[in-house]
Parts: structure tokens; sequence; C-alpha cells
């Protein structure tokens, strides 16, 4: 492994972090500096799927004592977190039997800078239309959510299967619409965020499991461990002050860079 290959790997991992949690598409983040740096990295999605998995553990490791209060508690029926993990549950499903369904005809024909331009600009329109009309949140908990909403939740997450519309986004959006206040939107966008990304992981390894290819270590470890640090870095920081801020400044970033790719494609 050379200092070549290191910076690549290093700025993969990095943006992988910073975008996976946040309203602006991991996915096409990634397809972008991929195309701009011409990233190849090991073959076979070794590399794709290492720096995700860095990004779970971030989220696995802040939210620890919340999945551990639901791992206990969720057996004593109408607890707080018997509805907590009732609605996770329920807002997962719509990804992974649409994710299961369509993972190959999406990934076949939508993976391209056009669409995740097209995608950014959409939901940063949608964004800041939903911030604009939204009326005083109803909803200021996860297990308060309930069946239907979280149901309606999940569908929206689904969306995200299309690069550049962003699963954190898609999940977010869906949130605000049902009267989910920013800061339990965000934290229910973020524990979704472990089982939808784990079963996509897994998914993934087993479709390609053929092509596998782990003998670049040195830039999958480095792509991870950027990806970890950097996503502990950012899930804290939004917490912190979305609630102050709102989403509508992730949603103007998302209309200028699908504006700037789209001048980009036209000249290139």
């Amino acid at each position: 492994m050379d200092f070549a290959s290191i910076v690549p790997a290093l700025a993969m991992g990095v943006v992988e972090g910073l975008t996976e949690f946040l309203p602006i598409s991991s996915t096409g983040h990634l397809i972008l500096l991929g195309e701009v740096i011409g990233f190849q990295g090991p073959p076979g999605k070794t590399f794709e799927i290492s720096i995700q998995l860095g990004a779970i553990l971030a989220i696995i490791w802040l939210f620890r004592g919340t999945l551990w209060r639901i791992a206990t508690g969720m057996w004593r029926r109408g607890s707080h977190e018997y509805y907590f993990a009732l609605n996770l549950i329920l807002a997962f499903l719509p990804a992974m039997v649409l994710g299961a369904t369509l993972y190959k005809t999406v990934t076949q024909l939508l993976y391209t800078p056009l669409v995740v331009a097209l995608a950014l600009i959409a939901g940063g329109v949608a964004i800041i239309a939903i911030e604009r009309v939204q009326r005083a949140p109803s909803i200021r908990s996860v297990p308060e959510i309930g069946p239907l909403a979280a149901l309606l939740i999940g569908f929206g997450q689904a969306l995200a299967m299309i690069p550049g519309t962003s699963r954190s986004g898609a999940t977010i959006i869906s949130a605000l619409l049902v009267g989910v206040d920013r800061r339990t939107a965000a934290e229910f966008s973020f524990l979704l965020a472990i089982p939808t990304m784990i079963a996509a992981t897994v998914f993934s390894l087993w479709k390609n499991r053929a092509d596998l290819d782990f003998s670049a270590l040195g830039e999958i470890g480095i792509g991870f461990g950027a990806a970890f640090v950097v996503a502990l870095l950012v899930v804290r920081w939004l917490m912190g002050v979305i609630s102050r801020i709102g989403f509508t400044p992730f949603a103007w970033y998302r209309i200028v860079l699908g504006v700037a790719i789209l001048g980009w494609l036209a000249l290139r």
C-alpha cells in the first residue's frame, strides 16, 4: 500500500462518515467522488461494504444505551421500549421487502451521476417545502410515532434506493410529514439505519460473495476507520444542533450540489 492508494481510501471513508447520516445522500456523494478521483478500490464491493460497516458501528456505539434498554425492555408489552421496538420494526419492513425485490433493477439503471443530481435537487426542494409548511409537531418521542406513521416513514425510507435521495433524508422528510419533531425524526432515522444498513450489507455480501476480495486490507482498514470516526462526530454534532438549525441548510446544499453536477455533466 502506497500514498497514492491511501489518500483515495481515506477520502472515501471520510465522505461516507460525513454523509451517511446527514440528509444529503452518502451513495450519491460516493458515486460522484469515485467518478472525480477515479477511485477503484478493492473489487467486489468489498471497500464500499467495509466503510458502510464503519458508519453503522458508529451509530451502534453512540446509541448503545438506548439499544440496550430496547433489547431488555421490549418484551414487556405496552412498555416504552415495546413501542420503540415496534415502530422500528414496522418502519424497517418496507425497505426490506422493496430492497430485496428491486435491488438489481435499481443498481443497473439508476447508479449514474445524472440520477444523483436530479434526486439531490428534488430532495432539497421537498425538504424546504416541508420545513416551511409543517405545523407544530405532535410527536416528540419515538414510542409516540405509532404503527401507521412508522409504516409511512418506512415507505419513505424505501425511496432511498434511488441514489441521491438519501436514506436519512427520505426518513426524516417522511417523519416530519407525519408530525414528528426534528430531533425525534433525526433520532428515529439514525436508529432505523441500524437494521436497514445491516440488512443491506448482508444482502450485498451475499449477492457479491463470489467476487469479494480482501487483498487490500490496508485500504479497507483506512476507509473503515475514517468512516467510523467521522460518523461519530457528525451524529453527535447533528443531535446537538438540529432543533435550532433545522434541515433547510442541508436542502440548499443539495440543490446547489445537484445544479453543479448538472453543469459538470454538461461541460465534460
